[in-house]
């Protein structure tokens, strides 16, 4: 893909989280790494609905801005998914509603945020990581994003907003919508006793699709990979 269109199509999907209410204001952040190991980013306190493509931030592999406005301050959380995710070739972090409420709950489990509820939700986001709070920009965030290893590319960032590494633009913003859709879908559920995905099902998901999660998917952290969405 050349890099104007490239620009985009980053742009028209931003646009459309942005217009769909999943993330208000100037929150939330894209990036898309380039053949070259430098990236392509939102710029710094920009809507994701009325993104210019010429003005993205155009970042060197250290993550050095080279031209464009000035990227997003989530740099240093792109940077540890991209580390730690090799395959990861875009990330997108939301500040969508269902799924920072989900962040606040007390009872989550921080190894698996999310129940497994529908295929969707294993096939696209996987299993959801949750990491503490830091002050948005935090180059914390990094060290703790490192932590996991690579095992997760869908992280949930306490009192913030989910962060989500896809081996393409496109299968990290489809899983993106994955997981706020199945945030909505827990908290319409809390407390209700749901019938969830059993053990064997989700190991025929893992046998047909190649999804991305551990046996059983109540515990531990699933394997690296960019995770990728399986054909409809």
């Amino acid at each position: 893909m050349s890099d104007a269109r490239l620009r985009e199509e980053i742009c028209r999907f931003a646009r459309s989280l942005f217009e769909r209410g999943l993330t208000p204001g100037a929150s939330g952040n894209i990036s898309v790494r380039l053949p070259d190991g430098g990236w392509l980013a939102t710029p710094t306190n920009a809507s994701l609905g009325h993104l210019d493509p010429a003005r993205l931030s155009r970042l060197d592999a250290q993550g050095r801005l080279v031209a464009g406005d000035p990227p997003t301050k989530e740099l240093p959380l792109h940077s540890a998914l991209y580390d730690t995710r090799t395959g990861a070739q875009a990330i997108v972090h939301l500040h969508s509603t269902h799924a920072v409420a989900v962040s606040m709950l007390p009872e989550i489990d921080p190894a698996c945020v999310l129940p497994p509820l529908t295929a969707y939700s294993l096939m696209r986001a996987g299993q959801v990581a949750l990491v503490p709070y830091y002050r948005p920009g935090d180059p914390a965030v990094a060290d703790a994003i490192k932590g996991l290893a690579g095992r997760y590319a869908s992280v949930l960032l306490a009192n913030h907003g989910p962060v989500v590494a896809g081996a393409s633009l496109e299968a990290a913003v489809f899983a993106m919508e994955e997981l706020e859709e199945t945030a909505k879908l827990h908290l319409l559920l809390r407390n209700l006793n749901p019938r969830l995905l059993t053990p064997a099902q989700i190991a025929d998901l893992v046998e047909v699709f190649g999804v991305d999660v551990p046996a059983p998917h109540a515990h531990g952290p699933a394997a690296g990979g960019a995770g990728t969405a399986p054909p409809e």
